[in-house]
């Protein structure tokens, strides 16, 4: 059984997800607020965390943003608020690795958690990428889910080292953002193209000299990106 942490502060909306996630054969913990959230998360093992933006005490951003010092693996998904883009933005800066927008269908929200849940839980036995590899600048440590460049180490999503494989797998291809989206989101995914730019920003900014000016990760104007080594 798959546990969830829900943190919400609208007692509606909160006993809704409840309801839905449990009938779904969930373990739920829900809470209304996101000091408590922390709290629960550090007490306890959950496989996913569904964090609405706006909650009194912590916001989603600060829990999401606490979870990541010390947890690079856990999916997180965000609950947005309708036509606030920068909430989504945002969160997918700190480490988030979806969002929903209010309000939502329970057939999308049941589908962007099984589809996080599935790459989570993704392995891939025969591909021939190392352990550890350089990328750019910088070296991949894919069993500590980190990267590092000039002595410092930075942490990496799932998703994030998803797209650096890739990435790596073909080296010198110019992807086009379909590609990327379809081979790290899943060709079930819901949302826009501007979700994977600000992934490969978030990873300029972690494996590029001058992220402004990138040498390795490089935009194909028009059609998507190309690394080149």
């Amino acid at each position: 059984m798959k546990k969830i942490l829900i943190a919400e502060d609208d007692a509606n909306i909160r006993a809704g997800l409840i309801d839905l996630f449990e009938s779904d054969g969930f373990d739920v913990c829900a809470v209304g607020d996101g000091a408590t959230a922390l709290g629960q998360y550090a007490a306890g093992r959950f496989d996913l965390v569904l964090l609405d933006v706006m909650m009194p005490e912590k916001s989603g951003y600060d829990v999401c943003r606490e979870i990541r010092k010390s947890d690079s693996r856990v999916p997180i998904i965000m609950l947005t608020a309708k036509g606030e883009e920068i909430d989504k933005v945002v969160g997918l800066q700190l480490g988030a690795d979806d969002y929903v927008t209010k309000p939502f269908g329970v057939h999308e929200l049941l589908a962007r958690v099984e589809a996080v849940l599935r790459r989570a839980g993704e392995t891939n036995p025969t591909s021939s990428i190392p352990d550890t590899f350089s990328f750019g600048a910088a070296t991949v440590d894919c069993r500590a889910y980190t990267i590092s460049m000039a002595g410092n180490s930075e942490p990496l999503s799932h998703r994030e080292l998803e797209l650096i494989r890739f990435f790596h797998e073909h080296a010198g291809e110019v992807l086009s953002r379909n590609q990327l989206l379809d081979a790290v989101w899943g060709v079930g995914y819901f949302g826009t193209t501007r979700t994977l730019d600000q992934h490969v920003s978030k990873l300029r900014k972690k494996m590029e000299a001058d992220p402004a000016n990138p040498s390795a990760l490089r935009t194909v104007h028009g059609v998507g990106y190309r690394y080149c080594p």
